[in-house]
């Protein structure tokens, strides 16, 4: 079965996850207005709350026309651009992610007949965020995964020749505990596999485009440095939209 989605699906979904951030940016706007139009402000103060004001509403209004570009006008999330950042089609993958699976379906369709399972490594104790939880019940996931901790990931040794982490990564806040998930990746990875990682970046154009959103996000320094920590080596890396960056990588001593 084709996976289709909606002309607006991406920014929708995205504004349906993170709908307790743009109610407090229309709560503080609003109120912003308030102290404007009653508060008899001095001219500094004044100026600092427009500032503020203006702010919040092109970051909330960018994140929005930024979510529609990246999900739905290029469709990144439909995935079909996967098959050629690969070093090889893959024959038994592994897809992780951390709670919202919107790409297995997809990937299956894109590489038929292959061996492939899924893990969840999704823990409501060190992944906080609201929109997470907010994305789980709003979106249960079509395909049946198997759980996973960070530090023990349920597969032999050398079990998969791919591993798919595709927007899932970023949500393990704590660098001790993204470390470890890296080296057990390493470890259930065939040492001719290749790992792809998709991910945002803490880099200057998502801040324009998410604003202070882009603290969700790591930078491209900080991925190489936690895959060369595993044992990974970059392979191939590509710009998929100027706001979605791909890495492809393979162990060291491959």
């Amino acid at each position: 079965m084709t996976v289709t989605r909606g002309e607006y699906a991406g920014v929708l979904s995205i504004l349906q996850y993170n709908v307790h951030y743009y109610v407090a940016s229309l709560c503080g706007m609003l109120g912003i207005g308030v102290l404007l139009w009653f508060g008899h402000l001095p001219r500094p103060a004044e100026a600092i709350l427009i500032g503020a004001g203006t702010l919040t509403a092109v970051w909330s209004i960018m994140s929005l026309v930024a979510s529609y570009y990246v999900y739905d006008y290029v469709g990144v999330t439909r995935w079909n651009w996967i098959p050629r950042m690969l070093l090889f089609p893959p024959r038994q993958w592994l897809n992780i992610h951390a709670g919202l699976d919107q790409s297995t379906q997809i990937l299956t369709q894109l590489f038929p007949n292959t061996d492939h399972r899924v893990l969840d490594i999704y823990d409501s104790q060190e992944m906080t965020e609201p929109s997470i939880a907010r994305a789980r019940r709003a979106h249960p996931s079509p395909q049946s995964a198997v759980v996973g901790k960070l530090d023990a990931l349920p597969l032999p040794d050398q079990a998969r020749d791919t591993l798919f982490l595709l927007f899932a990564a970023h949500e393990i806040r704590q660098p001790a505990r993204r470390a470890e998930f890296f080296q057990e990746a390493v470890r259930v990875l065939a040492n001719s596999g290749q790992l792809v990682l998709v991910e945002h970046l803490r880099d200057w154009r998502n801040f324009v485009a998410f604003g202070p959103g882009v603290l969700h996000f790591y930078s491209r320094d900080e991925w190489l440095r936690i895959a060369q920590g595993a044992g990974l080596l970059l392979k191939h890396e590509e710009c998929v939209t100027p706001l979605v960056r791909c890495f492809v990588m393979r162990k060291a001593d491959s």
